[in-house]
């Protein structure tokens, strides 16, 4: 009785294995207007695709293929049993009214050919909002729009000033196509941007929209800080995609139906601009309300913590004090308020580290380290440090506060106090060592017969140490000119910025972090031109700084490379891998050149 039971699973089961499959087919629209483009569908379903052989798609007579067969396919083991799903698509276009018959597709399942049903459709006469069709392609530039476009998908419409805006944009076609290229980057008037973090290679997945199927990749994501309230729009992305159609044959060639195979078929290619949608964002201002004294803008969620490295000091020795601001929001644009020290402290200018993760939320940690001089003795009290920022959970300004400190600092060796005459202890050591007493001893004064020429080392040695002492007046004096000019400071160090930044792409690339290298690059090239422009980072727009550039007369020239360089720049870092390593080298090359024209420029001295 078990062995009949056995059998019986066996051949329900051998039954399943055989004749489950199915292979059917389907249409997005049965009814279509005339020029109008449309999907047709052969699937295969319950079944190990592996074994999927010799697939024969149907004539499509009276229609026209643009493009296909594609394939999408999906796979599932369970219990050890192989099953899935794939799909042939076509794009197909009715270019007659009239009512058509698709034929039926044929595929091959292990020795076992499977045969789909006919589908039957109506092409109507269209609508006259067709725009131009090409004659040789037949294909008009509405239904290219249709096939290959790029959404600009913002996570959120509306937000407060200085909150996280994640912009994701994607590429999205049902049709052939080639390698994009960038045409025009989107810009982020009144934004703070930072790149998010994307697949190197663009990957396409299948996704429906507007109730159709579509392949689609993410190109680029980026995370957009608004610096300023109202309603900010993000200008178009643009990408100059070919996009692969099938071309029209002559209708007396003899071999007209055997080459409308899709095999055989033979296609064209157009350059297809996709545009992405504007986007507009409302951005609401921070409350005006109970604003901590210490708030300097930032929005997020944040600790803080402030530390010395020493408290008990002698005079003149240096303290280090380390700050850190680590949690979620615009890490680069996080800054201390400014630090009241009680008086008979010198304080230097900061140190300050990033480490930022960008992923999809903008997150790390800045360290801002600086060091003060005690100048008078004594137990000095320095109050709590405080940095504030607005809680977007809490809707409501917080304000984190630091433990108070107390330094003591002794009058060290020898008992002498800076304040107590004027002169430190160095320079009352020295009075020491320098002063000769009268001498009362009683001596002769020798008679010198003659008086002995005057060397020339001598009188160098008179006019070197007060050139010396010249010199250090003058560079004194301009180091706190530039001490109390930020913008002035930013334009004389822009070229050791720029330098900086080109020196670590060059270690990048060295060690093939082609993500890096082209980040770095870029930060050359903007950052010495904000810096050389006065323009602040959070203000910083490629097109801001070509207006002040024509402003200031720069040739056109050199205008127009640095915009073609900028969107090289953008487009490697948005495909690193896509751009050799020749090409890599001649954007760094073109980026130091252009570096060093403008550096020379006579219109941007100052």
């Amino acid at each position: 009785m078990k062995v009949f039971i056995k059998i019986i699973l066996l051949f329900i089961f051998s039954f399943n294995v055989i004749f489950g499959q199915e292979f059917g087919a389907s249409v997005d629209k049965s009814s279509v207007g005339q020029n109008e483009r449309f999907q047709v569908y052969f699937t295969f379903q319950n079944g190990d695709i592996n074994r999927l052989s010799e697939f024969t798609p149907p004539s499509f007579k009276g229609l026209k293929v643009l493009s296909g067969p594609n394939e999408s396919r999906s796979m599932q083991i369970i219990n050890g049993q192989v099953s899935g799903s794939l799909t042939y698509s076509f794009i197909i276009v009715g270019q007659e009214i009239g009512d058509f018959t698709i034929e039926s597709a044929s595929v091959s399942y292990g020795g076992t050919k499977l045969t789909s049903d006919p589908l039957k459709l109506s092409v109507i006469k269209g609508t006259s909002t067709n725009k131009q069709v090409d004659k040789k392609l037949g294909i008009s530039q509405e239904e290219l729009e249709k096939s290959v476009f790029i959404r600009a998908i913002p996570n959120k419409t509306r937000i407060m000033q200085g909150e996280q805006l994640t912009v994701t944009y994607k590429l999205y076609t049902n049709t052939n196509i080639s390698s994009p290229q960038i045409s025009k980057l989107p810009t982020f008037s009144g934004f703070w941007s930072e790149e998010l973090e994307t697949p190197q290679n663009i990957q396409f997945n299948i996704e429906m929209y507007n109730g159709e199927r579509f392949r689609a990749a993410t190109i680029k994501k980026v995370a957009l800080f608004p610096t300023k309230s109202g309603s900010l729009e993000l200008t178009p992305f643009e990408l100059k995609v070919p996009v692969i159609v099938k071309s029209r044959r002559s209708r007396n060639d003899i071999f007209d139906d055997f080459f409308n195979d899709s095999f055989f078929g033979r296609t064209e290619t157009i350059d297809h601009l996709a545009k992405s949608n504007k986007v507009s964002i409302k951005v609401d201002p921070l409350p005006s309300g109970n604003v901590p004294s210490s708030f300097t803008g930032a929005v997020g969620k944040f600790d803080f913590d402030v530390q010395l490295d020493k408290n008990d000091v002698d005079l003149n020795e240096a303290i280090t004090v380390k700050t850190r601001i680590s949690g979620t929001g615009n890490i680069s644009l996080l800054k201390l308020p400014e630090i009241q020290f009680p008086n008979g402290f010198e304080k230097y200018e900061p140190k300050t580290n990033e480490n930022i993760s960008r992923r999809n939320t903008v997150s790390g940690r800045k360290d801002i380290e600086f060091i003060i001089v005690p100048r008078i003795p004594g137990v000095k009290e320095i109050p709590p440090l405080q940095f504030s920022y607005y809680d977007l959970n809490k809707n409501n300004y917080v304000t984190l506060t630091s433990q108070p400190f107390t330094i003591n600092v002794k009058e060290g060796e020898g008992g002498f106090a800076q304040n107590t005459s004027g002169y430190t202890k160095e320079d009352i050591k020295l009075l020491n060592e320098d002063i000769r007493f009268i001498n009362t001893s009683s001596f002769d004064f020798i008679k010198r017969e003659n008086i002995a020429n005057v060397s020339v080392l001598f009188i160098l040695g008179l006019i070197f140490p007060l050139s010396g002492l010249l010199a250090l007046i003058i560079f004194r004096k301009r180091q706190d000119k530039l001490a109390g000019n930020l913008s002035l400071l930013r334009f004389q160090n822009a070229e050791k910025s720029a330098k900086k930044s080109l020196k670590l792409a060059s270690k990048s690339l060295e060690t093939n972090d082609l993500v890096k290298y082209y980040n770095y690059l870029s930060q050359a090239l903007f950052g010495f031109l904000g810096d050389k422009l006065g323009i602040q980072n959070a203000d910083f727009t490629l097109d801001r700084a070509i207006e002040k550039l024509e402003q200031k007369n720069v040739d056109e020239n050199l205008v127009s490379r640095i915009k073609k360089v900028s969107e090289k720049c953008e487009f490697a870092r948005f495909a690193p891998n896509a751009v050799g390593s020749d090409s890599s080298g001649e954007i760094y090359k073109s980026v130091e050149n252009i570096i060093n024209e403008i550096a020379s420029s006579v219109q941007l001295k100052k």
